[in-house]
């Protein structure tokens, strides 16, 4: 009781400052006051701590618990500064190994497409690792003109790998039986719990997801540095690296303090050089994008499920609802401004209804003649590819990981854990399969009939639906799909993607889908429109919202991020809504 009554009491301070802070931003904006940018500027960003690949949390939220800068934001402000002559270059400090490779893919073209602008990048690390992997961080540092490494800092250029755990032999003597099925022999999603050790297959597809990350890595290394492939592929093997070392062998540029990089990039930039964010940047000097016809941008962000309302924003879930997908595809075609739509996908997939259900919106904004372009993150696969098949185009960086065009189904028996704690479980059913997705017992040979049936079925609807979307015939479908995980390059090969790169390509292919001459600005507007304070904080105190309500808006942060990623993934594993999901990689790094 005294838990909640100082839980209660938090809830409404933060209520109170959240209004109090709200109210002083609406006198700030009508007083006129607006901010000024300095005439010689350098700015400053922190890579360090990740950026989110989806729309800006609602006001409410980030007055409340703050958010982490997004990548489109930092893409829109680098992309404004390179054509703003008080711009003279960019100070990054990079930090852990926390951006995945097709993002750090995105923000490589960024800086070079900034530095090509007569604008020039200095990055600082502290370590590139310590007694960690570097590979990641490093790979995109070396987009930078100019590399600072601290004197007792390290290069962990050691090249990648996977790992995963297998918990089948633990299953066993808890007596917990993990009963799947999938199609097909690629679709390795619930394989930890399944298998004692990878699968032919799934080390077939590792291996050939490994080649091609390590073959770009070393690729672009090679190019930015200045160095042969071979002797990148040679220095990684000889990896980390002191810092005199990486010095030496033409890794990093400057070996210093964070305060003699900052003190050197405002020397480049000339007399009276300012440090300015690039979120203050951006948000003073406004959007790249805020002229002209107006292509829409839509966010699909974590597990795919059914309802409405997304990911609790307070806990840091994400997840992708059909309702709100449907939503935000319909106002966009409603809306005679807008010309495209840019369908951000980042998803390792989820429920195969909600998938379908979202696929058909894309194909019916097409049908009202809305050009849909689809621009991949680090995730598009199963349920993620599922929503992406019928675009009139798909981009992906090299490094996204796509396709898994495959389908698995079953659950988590635990009558044996029961058995042996002495517990025991009395049912009453009316119909055969009743209990069939009970765990407190196994499939019966009717019920996995069934069970395959619906396997089957979902499985041809996936390959019909991306034969039809991609101008593919039944044969080629089925040489890329049983459920195998591509790269973006490999998906491009084999006709799943269209081109390779990020944001910038989309938005090219969504004008020239558009018909709108390559040199035209745009507005680019994020669909679902975003509610208003007033509207964010009723729905808040009314329970309108998922995870929403007085009490957790207070507590629920105390939550661990990674264990509530963890519950909700497995979670969306072991429903029988969950049956578009990515088979486990591993985290490759």
């Amino acid at each position: 009781m005294r838990r909640f009554v100082l839980g209660l009491f938090a809830a409404i301070g933060v209520l109170t400052a959240l209004v109090v802070v709200g109210l002083g931003i609406v006198v700030w904006r009508v007083a006129g006051t607006t901010p000024s940018l300095p005439d010689n500027i350098v700015l400053t960003a922190d890579l360090g701590g990740g950026l989110t690949d989806s729309r800006s949390p609602d006001m409410l939220s980030a007055l409340a618990f703050g958010s982490k800068p997004t990548l489109r934001k930092f893409l829109d402000a680098l992309d404004r500064a390179g054509n703003d002559a008080r711009v003279k270059g960019i100070y990054a400090h990079i930090g852990g190994d926390t951006l995945a490779l097709a993002t750090c893919q995105e923000l490589r073209d960024a800086i070079a497409a900034f530095r090509a602008k007569g604008k020039f990048a200095i990055v600082f690390s502290e370590s590139f690792g310590e007694f960690g992997p570097g590979t990641r961080p490093y790979y995109l540092a070396t987009a930078f003109d100019e590399i600072w490494l601290q004197p007792l800092g390290t290069v962990g250029l050691i090249g990648l790998h996977s790992e995963m755990p297998f918990f089948r032999n633990v299953l066993n003597q808890l007596g917990v039986e993990p009963s799947f099925a999938h199609r097909e022999e690629y679709k390795t999603a619930m394989n930890n719990f399944t298998e004692t050790a990878m699968t032919p297959p799934q080390r077939e597809e590792i291996d050939s997801l490994l080649n091609a990350a390590s073959g770009q890595i070393v690729q672009g290394i090679a190019a930015t540095r200045k160095l042969p492939p071979d002797k990148v592929n040679a220095l990684i093997d000889g990896g980390p690296f002191i810092a005199v070392e990486a010095q030496k062998n033409g890794l990093i540029d400057r070996i210093g303090h964070r305060d003699e990089a900052l003190t050197h990039a405002r020397e480049r930039a000339g007399s009276g050089a300012e440090l300015v964010s690039v979120s203050r940047y951006r948000d003073t000097a406004g959007a790249a994008h805020d002229s002209g016809p107006t292509i829409a941008l839509i966010y699909a962000t974590g597990l795919i499920t059914g309802g409405d309302g997304g990911g609790d924003p307070i806990l840091g879930d994400n997840t992708v609802t059909a309702g709100d997908l449907g939503r935000a595809f319909r106002q966009a075609v409603r809306d005679r401004d807008v010309k495209a739509i840019v369908f951000r996908i980042n998803s390792p997939g989820g429920s195969a209804v909600a998938s379908e259900t979202i696929w058909r919106e894309v194909e019916r904004a097409r049908e009202h003649g809305k050009p849909v372009i689809v621009s991949m993150g680090d995730v598009a696969g199963s349920g993620g590819y599922y929503i992406a098949a019928p675009a009139n185009k798909i981009v992906a960086e090299p490094a996204t990981l796509t396709g898994s065009i495959g389908v698995l189904a079953g659950k988590i028996v635990i009558a044996d854990l029961l058995q042996k704690l002495n517990i025991n479980t009395q049912a009453v059913q009316r119909g055969a399969n009743a209990s069939m997705f009970s765990a407190f017992g196994d499939f019966s040979p009717a019920a996995h009939q069934r069970l395959d049936a619906f396997l089957d079925d979902t499985y041809a609807g996936f390959k019909q639906h991306v034969a039809n979307g991609r101008h593919l015939s039944a044969d080629q479908v089925e040489a890329v799909a049983k459920g195998r995980v591509w790269s973006g390059d490999e998906a491009k090969g084999n006709g799943l993607v269209d081109e390779l790169g990020g944001y910038d390509t989309a938005f090219r292919l969504a004008k020239e889908a558009a018909k709108m001459p390559a040199d035209q600005s745009f507005t680019l507007t994020v669909f679902p429109h975003e509610k208003s304070l007033p509207e964010r904080l009723y729905d808040r105190l009314h329970g309108n919202e998922r995870g929403a309500g007085v009490f957790a808006l207070a507590v629920r942060k105390s939550v661990s991020d990674k264990l509530s990623g963890v519950l909700s993934g497995l979670d969306a594993l072991t429903n029988g809504a969950a049956v578009l999901r990515m088979p486990q990689i591993g985290e490759i790094r």
